[in-house]
C-alpha cells in the first residue's frame, strides 16, 4: 500500500447547489467553420454519467450528473473559487434539501471556464432534483502527498479513491499507474498554461481524425483515467518532455477548435516516475460502483 499523509488532511464541508446550464445566445462555429446549437455545460444532465461515452453527443462540452456551484451568479469569486480548489475526485456529496435529502453522490471532477464540480447521483435522484437543492461536500484531498515518492504530485484526489487504483511500485524508482488511454503531448489545448491545476481541466484536441484514430481518443469514456505523455503539472500545465501528467475525463468531446475531452489533473511529474500501464477498467465508475456501474 502507498504511504501517504492522509492522516494529516483537512476535511471540509462546502454547500453549494446545481448550477442551471450556461449556454450563450446564437449559433456557435466548430473547428470545420459549421454553426452549431446544443446543449453544452452545466445542468442536471439526466441521461449522461460517468462511464459513457465522451464521443458522439449531440451536444458541446457535455458535464455528467450534477453540475454543481457555490455562486451561479458570480462563478468567479468567492465562494464558488473556494469550491473549485477544495473539491476533489472521489469526494462524498450528500443532499441536504429537497425530495432526495439525505442521498449521496461522489464528485467525479471539475471544469474549467464553467467553473462547475461535477456530481455523480443515482438516476432516480437526479429526477428528483431542482437547482434550489443544497448538497454538501466534504471535501478533502489537497495537500495529499506520497511519502516514498515526493517528486510525483497529486491534486484534486480523494485519499480513498487513491487506494483503489490499484497503483502499484515498478520495477525501478516509479510507479506503475492503470489508465485507459495514452494521450501524446502535441493533443492537449485549451486550458494549457495555467498556472495551477488544483481546479479546473484542460482539453484533449480532437481536431484531427487521423490522431483521434491512432490513439483510440474516441473511445474515451466520462470517469476515465488518461497518461498525458511530455506535460508537467506541478506548477501549472506546462510541455516538458520525460514528463507524465495523469488526470480523469471530466467533459465531452467539443466541437471548437483547441477543445476535446476535459482532463482534471490527479497525478504529476516533472521525470518519467509515473509509468502509464494500459488497462481497459481505470475508469472511476468501476472503482466505485457509480454512474453506469451502480
Amino acid at each position: 500500500m502507498l504511504k501517504t499523509n492522509e492522516d494529516r488532511i483537512v476535511e471540509i464541508s462546502m454547500q453549494c447547489k446545481p448550477g442551471p446550464p450556461r449556454i450563450g445566445a446564437g449559433w456557435k462555429v466548430d473547428h470545420e467553420g459549421k454553426p452549431f446549437i446544443l446543449p453544452s455545460i452545466g445542468g442536471i444532465t439526466l441521461n449522461i454519467q460517468v462511464g459513457d461515452s465522451a464521443f458522439g453527443l449531440a451536444g458541446d462540452h457535455i458535464e455528467p450528473g450534477v453540475s454543481c456551484s457555490a455562486n451561479a451568479e458570480k462563478p468567479f469569486e468567492f465562494p464558488n473559487t473556494s469550491l473549485q480548489l477544495l473539491s476533489c475526485v472521489g469526494n462524498e456529496a450528500i443532499l441536504v434539501s429537497g425530495d432526495a435529502k439525505g442521498e449521496k453522490g461522489i464528485v467525479t471532477g471539475h471544469h474549467g471556464g464553467s467553473e462547475h464540480v461535477m456530481v455523480d447521483f443515482p438516476k432516480k435522484v437526479l429526477k428528483q432534483l431542482t437547482y434550489d437543492d443544497k448538497i454538501m461536500i466534504r471535501t478533502k484531498g489537497q495537500g495529499l502527498k506520497l511519502i516514498d515518492f515526493p517528486d510525483i504530485k497529486l491534486f484534486n484526489l480523494d485519499p480513498g479513491l487513491l487506494k483503489k487504483m490499484k497503483i502499484k511500485k515498478n520495477k525501478t524508482t516509479g510507479l506503475r499507474v492503470p489508465v485507459t488511454t495514452i494521450v501524446p503531448a502535441q493533443c492537449m489545448g485549451s486550458g494549457l498554461g495555467r498556472a495551477h491545476v488544483a481546479a479546473g481541466d484542460y482539453d484533449v484536441m480532437t481536431s484531427d481524425p487521423e490522431t483521434v484514430k491512432e490513439y483510440k481518443l474516441d473511445n474515451l469514456k466520462f470517469g476515465d483515467f488518461v497518461a498525458l505523455l511530455d506535460h508537467d503539472n506541478s506548477y501549472g500545465r506546462a510541455f516538458v518532455k520525460g514528463a507524465v501528467s495523469m488526470g480523469i475525463v471530466v467533459h465531452s468531446d467539443c466541437l471548437l477548435a483547441g477543445h476535446g475531452p476535459g482532463i482534471s489533473t490527479l497525478m504529476t511529474c516533472s521525470t518519467s516516475l509515473i509509468e502509464p500501464v494500459l488497462d481497459a477498467n481505470a475508469n472511476i465508475a468501476n472503482l466505485l460502483k457509480i454512474g453506469k456501474k451502480r
